[in-house]
């Protein structure tokens, strides 16, 4: 390989790492693959048949983007074994295992819509058996009012609000409801009627609206979703800034409403707060019960930790886990069930591995390094919050699309200290932001970079007249206004 074909796939390394976010190139990229270009091929070296199955599942699509976004033109992937890799295995073993156990929400859920009853679209098992179940799911004050709500529409009870609008920050829960209310339905009838319903993600319900339109099979695609008693839309945000599919959503969710049938959305944001969506959806998002989903606290921590412990061992993979360890895990991990699962399963993982008893000593030994990633320095949402009370907006002016100096700015800062202070990924921090495209964040960075690298200042208007000042000062003093805990765990 030439050393400016190395260059350039150094460059698409470097770019996926951008997209995806340090954690998961660390654990599925850093020491386990290797990329050549060749030609209009990008060939991913595995050390395994089973990171090469996982890539190609879950990071295709990030993998031509990257290329894309490098070469400026779109190439074909191709998986190659590469025996070299293999011992750097030990490396990132671990990792990949907790890695797995908090993939969860984004990555069982079926391609397909479930559905199921008198239409006659009779989806296959693996498609309406979606992956999580309602007696699973661990109830806390974090969440007690979701559950009650969703355990209405599980059961059918007349007077059931709706829509049902759930949001909260990634791994608390909202797919593991849905999923819940789908295998619900699925076990039920109504006077001896199967209850048909159809679950689809955001992006699902975009590809296969566009494929429809493409194609002309509009009446079967509509046919698809309206005739459901109910419609449960995951990750609804991913509709923003799509007209076209937002327009033809409403008429989906109306002539649903119309019948009297339900509807269910998730999304990691209430309605008012997601960026680029009509007036008239947001309306009708906000116009049954919107419920918010927390972090769960202490207790609510411990009772995940020892269910899925017990789910583990009823499988035959497990060991006990005595409690001294349960609230160290929890008093360790506090940012979301994801984290929590994926601390436990490095945990039991290494116990396994050295044929040992999991005690405490062993549990810190497994989660020094998972730990300090684990623990939340910020939100995203405290992030806006300080920036924008700093320059005298609001957070929803900081999404819209004006672009004075000031919102600009702000918009700016707020993006860079979101990436120094959190672990979301460059597409991640977009959809926060208003749901931007993560190119503009990935600008926004660089920008502040570059001021900071020089020293230099900034200008904004503020209540009192035009301001100015140095960058690097003006972000100390944003970051004083932030929890200590914060500060001090992002300088380590």
């Amino acid at each position: 390989m030439s050393t400016q074909t190395a260059d350039i796939a150094s460059a698409i390394r470097h770019r996926l790492f951008e997209r995806i976010g340090p954690q998961r190139f660390r654990v599925w990229f850093k020491n386990s693959t290797r990329f050549t270009l060749a030609g209009d091929f990008l060939k991913v070296g595995v050390a395994n048949q089973f990171i090469s199955g996982w890539i190609e599942r879950h990071y295709a699509a990030d993998l031509l983007a990257s290329s894309r976004d490098v070469l400026g033109r779109d190439v074909q992937l191709s998986f190659a074994f590469e025996p070299s890799l293999t011992g750097n295995l030990h490396k990132t073993q671990l990792n990949r295992q907790a890695a797995q156990a908090g993939a969860g929400n984004g990555t069982h859920r079926p391609r397909h819509n479930g559905h199921n009853g008198h239409n006659g679209h009779e989806a296959s098992v693996a498609v309406r058996r979606l992956r999580c179940r309602l007696d699973s799911f661990v109830v806390g004050p974090c969440n007690r009012l979701a559950y009650a709500t969703i355990m209405d529409i599980a059961e059918m009870r007349p007077g059931a609000a709706n829509p049902v609008f759930l949001h909260g920050g990634c791994g608390l829960g909202k797919t593991h409801l849905l999923h819940g209310v789908a295998n619900s339905l699925e076990e039920r009838t109504d006077n001896g009627r199967s209850i048909p319903w159809t679950y689809a993600t955001g992006e699902v319900f975009t590809n296969q609206f566009l494929t429809a339109l493409r194609r002309n099979e509009l009446d079967e695609f509509r046919r698809r979703f309206r005739e459901a008693d109910v419609l449960l839309i995951d990750d609804v945000h991913f509709l923003a800034n799509k007209k076209a599919t937002q327009e033809e959503f409403l008429h989906t969710f109306n002539a649903i409403d119309m019948l009297g049938k339900r509807v269910v959305l998730a999304s990691d944001a209430p309605p008012h707060m997601i960026g680029h969506f009509s007036e008239a959806l947001i309306s009708r998002f906000a116009s049954g019960m919107v419920v918010r989903l927390d972090r769960p606290d202490h207790a609510t921590r411990c009772a995940i930790l020892r269910a899925r412990a017990a789910h583990i061992g009823a499988n035959g993979r497990g060991c006990a886990i005595p409690d001294d360890v349960i609230a160290y895990i929890a008093q360790e991990v506090s940012s979301n069930v994801r984290e929590l699962e994926g601390a436990l399963i490095r945990v039991m993982a290494l116990a396994s591995l050295a044929d040992a008893q999991v005690t405490l000593p062993l549990a810190r030994q497994a989660l020094e390094e998972h730990v300090r990633r684990a623990e939340p320095m910020l939100t995203a949402e405290q992030i806006e919050t300080v920036v924008a009370t700093f320059f005298g907006l609001t957070p929803a002016e900081m999404h819209t699309s004006r672009k004075t100096r000031t919102i600009a700015l702000a918009r700016s800062v707020a993006m860079y200290l979101t990436r120094q202070h959190t672990r979301l990924s460059y597409p991640e921090i977009a959809r926060v932001m208003g749901n931007k495209n993560h190119s503009t964040v990935i600008q926004a960075v660089r920008r502040m970079q570059a001021v900071l690298k020089q020293s230099g200042d900034v200008t904004w208007q503020s209540a009192a007249g035009p301001k100015q000042g140095n960058l690097c000062e003006l972000l100390k003093r944003l970051e004083e206004q932030m929890p200590s805990t914060t500060r001090q765990a992002s300088l380590q």
